[in-house]
């Protein structure tokens, strides 16, 4: 009933993670009582529990199966529809383990800069821990006297993949499994957009002098502790949309603005684009090998960063060389740059700079009117 009352164009999904951890748990569940359940309450990354309809359920005792159809609520996304379907089955010699492989329709990772292992499966940190941690959850039984191995594929995932860019970043046979949360904001549609506005509207109306502008949960979680003598209003999630939040912060005459980030929104923001949707641009590796070279990078690593297809395959690089300060620092101080010259004097411009995990590793100040 609560569906009905949304704004159309505000409606929320599942990522492919939260659809594979609940396929896996209902595939588990299986294996415990013999029958998979035709629905499962999934526990999901942010905490909340979440009930999902389970079709293609089937087991053997040895094996058990679990499909869930995604869906992506009101974000245009190549993977609504996508059948998640987890294979789980008992291993004899690993009793205790949960192992976690790629089947079909997942890609599979053939280069470095994603945070994953090459040659394994594209199936990101978050949606591994919650797919374990949810197999954990209901067999704990089994993994007493036995291992579980899980195999997450996604039929017709090839195809979808070709509507990404994961032939790009070196991801080959299908698709990513994604989600920090576990859920699908409807960050590309008008709707989100016109939310973006109003967040930033209400920090103005409410009296602050300053909005804080995110690009996902995660960076808002590291801006909150960075920030935590502001209200709760001066926090927007902004998403892509970086031109109409600044746009609405001049018009309403905030004087402060702040950006928090990671290194690949970042790079987008100092490459000039306003809207950094991963589909309307790619990272400007050439401006990340200037930036290397300017803190100190040796050539032959900036000219792997020049050739690579990731902004974090630059920021590991770095990592590697001690030198992730003044590299994120230079690339924050882009950004600063690069909106000074868009928004000449209209506000104070502070960047912070996080890693994956939500730590700060710098920030950069500019712009004062």
């Amino acid at each position: 009933m609560m569906e009905k009352t949304k704004k159309k164009g505000m409606r929320t999904g599942f990522t492919t993670g939260a659809c594979a951890a609940a396929a896996a748990r209902a595939a588990a569940i299986g294996l415990v009582a013999g029958c998979v359940p035709d629905s499962v309450e999934c526990l999901l990354p942010n905490g909340q529990q979440v009930n999902f309809r389970v079709t293609g359920g089937r087991c053997d005792g040895r094996r058990a199966t679990a499909v869930v159809i995604k869906d992506a609520g009101d974000d245009p996304d190549c993977t609504h529809g996508a059948h998640l379907t987890a294979d789980v089955c008992l291993l004899a010699d690993a009793p205790g383990q949960v192992l976690l492989k790629g089947g079909s329709g997942v890609g599979t990772v053939t280069m470095p800069g994603l945070g994953l292992p090459v040659g394994g499966p594209a199936i990101n940190p978050v949606p591994r821990r919650n797919i374990e941690d949810n197999v954990r959850a209901v067999a704990g039984s089994l993994l007493a006297q036995y291992g579980l191995e899980v195999t997450i594929s996604v039929p017709g995932g090839e195809e979808m993949a070709r509507k990404t860019l994961n032939s790009r970043l070196g991801i080959v046979g299908g698709i990513s499994i994604l989600g920090t949360t576990g859920i699908v904001r409807p960050y590309s549609t008008a709707a989100y957009r016109a939310s973006v506005v109003q967040g930033v509207q209400v920090a103005a109306r409410q009296g602050q002098d300053t909005v804080v502008l995110t690009t996902g949960g995660r960076t808002e979680k590291f801006v909150m502790r960075e920030l935590s003598h502001l209200p709760p209003a001066c926090f927007v999630q902004m998403g892509d949309f970086l031109r109409y939040a600044l746009d609405t912060a001049v018009k309403e005459g905030l004087r402060q603005v702040v950006i928090g980030g990671m290194v690949g929104k970042l790079t987008k923001m100092a490459q000039g684009e306003t809207i950094t949707h991963a589909g309307r641009a790619e990272v400007d590796t050439d401006l990340l090998a200037e930036i290397a070279a300017a803190v100190g990078a040796p050539p032959e690593v900036c000219e792997d960063i020049r050739k690579a297809e990731t902004a974090r395959y630059a920021a590991e690089r770095m990592e590697a060389l001690g030198l992730a300060r003044e590299f994120h620092h230079a690339l924050a101080q882009r950004v600063v740059d690069t909106l000074a010259a868009r928004y000449p004097r209209k506000f104070t411009l502070k960047v912070l700079v996080c890693d994956f995990e939500g730590n700060k590793i710098a920030e950069a100040m500019g712009n004062t009117p």
